[in-house]
């Protein structure tokens, strides 16, 4: 697999690893599914994995810390911010350091390569305090680099204009391309990697969902299709499901021969100049198969990147641009 530099971290395999749906909110995972997919992830060459603290209270760190023990060269990235209400204040030494100890624990590493902010407040971003804290954490040799996740392409490009932020974190796919706009050409001028999640909109893009798809109670397609829980822009990427599903019918006979439609999605992404990795999730052992072969797919001709925009315009734009 290719590798593309993740900012100041240094070179990360193109398709990377999402490790949310093997830590919470996605139904039962097993344990032994999970390490199946994160082991056939790294024979496929995937070599940056991404997690969170909240991502079952720590259980996909921990994962990952098996992993690391036989694969020590892989570049892990996790996030903090979202184990207490969302409010600046919380964004402290004294929190951020109990955050990273814990990640450090779960992880088995004395230091993390990317630790990221998980979808702070703006004010956050807007707060000098908290990335000077931050620059003191990477000399204490706490963590390599920082970076940020967002929700919004304005948090994104306050992020950006941060100094020593080495990524960004955003939702980008065929469903949500509005960050091709000013975010991805800010972030390559400035050096800032981009790391692309939610890029099948919640399975959406797989082409694999229909109107009669049942999700079940712990499962965040249930429970945050408005927002309930948390941003719902992280939930079938925003879009209206009925809509969603009619996009992919306008957008699967452009699919290439012999490719899957996640694979057709992920090499769309792939396509968009600025983007360092992109980290899908995976259930098993398949489904990180399936992910990972993506990078080998050819890049899609010009004719296919403007019916993509067509169907997002046509379909989609309305429920979603002027949000995020």
């Amino acid at each position: 697999m290719d590798t593309r530099e993740l900012g100041t971290v240094g070179p990360v395999s193109a398709v990377g690893f999402g490790s949310w749906q093997i830590g919470s909110d996605w139904g039962e995972v097993g344990e032994t599914d999970a390490m199946h997919a994160l082991d056939t992830a790294v024979q496929e060459g995937v070599t940056f994995v991404d997690t969170a603290d909240v991502y079952g209270d720590g259980r996909s760190e921990r994962l990952i810390g098996r992993l690391l023990k036989e694969h020590p060269h892989l570049t892990v990235a996790t996030k903090m911010g979202r184990r207490m209400a969302q409010e600046p204040a919380h964004y402290n030494p004294g929190n951020f350091r109990a955050w990273n100890d814990d990640s450090r624990r779960n992880l088995g590493v004395d230091t993390i390569d990317l630790v990221q902010l998980h979808c702070p407040p703006s004010a956050v971003i807007d707060t000098d305090a908290v990335f000077d804290d931050l620059d003191a954490m990477v000399d204490e040799g706490r963590m390599r680099a920082y970076g940020v996740s967002v929700e919004t392409c304005d948090q994104a490009l306050a992020a950006i204009a941060r100094p020593h932020v080495a990524s960004i974190q955003v939702i980008l796919n065929a469903f949500r391309p509005k960050p091709l706009e000013k975010v991805l050409p800010a972030a390559k001028a400035a050096g800032v990697g981009v790391i692309v999640r939610v890029p099948l909109a919640s399975g959406l893009l797989s082409g694999k969902l229909t109107a009669d798809s049942a999700f079940g109670e712990n499962d965040h397609r249930t429970f945050n299709r408005r927002g309930e829980a948390f941003d719902q822009g992280e939930t079938f990427s925003g879009v209206d499901y009925a809509a969603g599903l009619e996009a992919v019918e306008r957008l699967r006979p452009l699919v290439p021969e012999g490719a899957t439609m996640a694979g057709f999605a992920l090499r769309w992404i792939l396509d968009q100049d600025g983007v360092s990795t992109v980290i899908p999730g995976a259930r098993n052992a398949d489904q990180a198969r399936g992910n990972a072969a993506a990078a080998h797919l050819p890049p899609l001709d010009a004719a296919t990147h403007d019916r993509v925009r067509e169907v997002y315009d046509a379909l989609l734009r309305p429920h979603v641009h002027h949000r995020w």
